[in-house]
């Protein structure tokens, strides 16, 4: 038997920096990480300085022959770009290079591939894929039009640029309803969840700063945590008891990064909506990351893209197990706590936080319910907490929190 290894991919990285104080630098850093989760070896980083990106090659003439030079030196397989690249700019890089070309899409969209284990993961991430390569199809000139040729071919026929686009306009019709049956069964669980009066709380962050250790510490459950950019796609929720009592949902989100590609917002729409819907935010950043500002930037953004801003947020500053004594602010959130997640040091906090924020929308209630109005009591077990009863004479005696908007129904 023969052992087939898998050739790893040796690859440079380009960026374009557009001016003196951009993130450039940073931003092919994090490229590197990227193309280390996907499996290729970085050889080589190629970053010129212009006025704005090259509207045919992405970077200019004299560039592109630095790179092809490169290419030769260090034996590499292919480039990446940090930037999506129109199907032009990839033709023609294709072409003078004479090597494979790819982007930071292109990157993102085969991390997610390799990432995705349930069926709703693998729909969104085909989906991505196909609107990505729809806008990229090119022609092959008029030789594969079905032209002469015999019997059956004659006529003007289809050719082969209009037949591929058809078919994955076919395919993508097929999975935006598959698609549409996932999101109708996860609005279904939110409808259950919400009649349960139970509270959500969405874990958000930037890929790879700790979401899923959280919630596994917290919860006790297992999901997939590595030290590795998107380790998890599948949104997990799982329910937390709290010292008091009180019962919150945690729902971890797959993790946001700068330039996230718009094909995967649009196809991870539902997961990611999970965040609009949730009742407050667990915003965990990385304290031990250099780039932990911009990250948080970067968050906020695409929080307010989905439209889930405006919601009591919980910053916590995790890593602090590695992270040196920094000045990491959150202005935008109501609390901020530093933890690890790993360890376990601050999590107690967290709890503690959370029992003040599901108290926030509940009423105290102090009273003497009469036997026939001992329904009450049941609604209040299901939506509420009770903390007490004592069965009297006149009636049961019950202290407990009921929520603000099942208050006049107890009363």
């Amino acid at each position: 038997m023969q052992e087939i290894k898998e050739i790893q991919e040796r690859v440079i990285l380009i960026g374009v920096s557009l001016n003196d104080n951009d993130d450039t630098e940073e931003s092919i850093d994090e490229l590197e990480e990227l193309a280390s989760t996907a499996g290729a070896i970085t050889v080589a980083k190629v970053i010129q300085n212009r006025e704005r990106v090259h509207p045919a090659s992405y970077i200019g003439k004299g560039k592109i022959e630095e790179v092809r030079n490169a290419i030769l030196a260090a034996e590499a397989t292919g480039v990446i770009c940090d930037d999506e690249l129109s199907p032009v700019q990839m033709n023609n890089l294709e072409r003078e290079l004479d090597c494979k070309v790819m982007d930071r899409t292109l990157l993102i969209l085969d991390i997610f591939a390799g990432r995705a284990i349930t069926s709703e993961g693998k729909i969104q991430v085909e989906l991505a894929q196909l609107r990505y390569r729809a806008s990229r199809l090119v022609g092959l000139r008029a030789s594969l039009s079905r032209l002469g040729g015999g019997i059956g071919t004659r006529g003007p026929g289809e050719k082969k640029l209009e037949m591929d686009r058809r078919l994955i306009r076919d395919r993508i019709s097929a999975l935006k309803q598959e698609l549409l049956q996932v999101e109708k069964h996860r609005e279904l669980l939110r409808t259950n969840r919400n009649k349960s009066s139970l509270k959500t709380a969405a874990i958000v962050g930037y890929t790879n700063a700790g979401k899923s250790t959280l919630l596994n510490k917290l919860t006790g459950s297992e999901v997939l945590s590595e030290d590795k950019l998107f380790a998890t796609l599948d949104p997990t929720t799982r329910l937390l008891n709290l010292d008091d009592g009180q019962q919150i949902l945690l729902t971890d989100t797959v993790g946001f990064i700068r330039k996230l590609p718009h094909h995967l917002i649009e196809a991870f729409k539902s997961t990611l909506e999970e965040a609009k819907y949730a009742d407050y935010i667990i915003h965990v950043v990385d304290a031990a990351n250099p780039q932990a500002q911009m990250q948080m930037h970067v968050v906020y953004e695409t929080l307010q893209e989905l439209g889930a801003s405006g919601k009591k947020i919980i910053t916590l500053l995790n890593k602090q197990d590695l992270a040196a004594d920094g000045q990491i602010r959150d202005h935008r959130a109501d609390k901020t706590l530093k933890i690890s997640a790993k360890t376990g040091a601050g999590l107690e906090a967290v709890k503690a936080e959370l029992s003040e924020l599901l108290l926030d929308g509940q009423i105290y209630i102090e009273r003497i319910f009469p036997y026939q109005e001992a329904g009450k009591i049941q609604l209040i077990r299901e939506h509420g907490q009770l903390i007490s009863e004592e069965y009297l004479g006149e009636g049961i005696a019950v202290k407990a929190r009921v929520p603000r908007e099942y208050y006049t129904r107890v009363v």
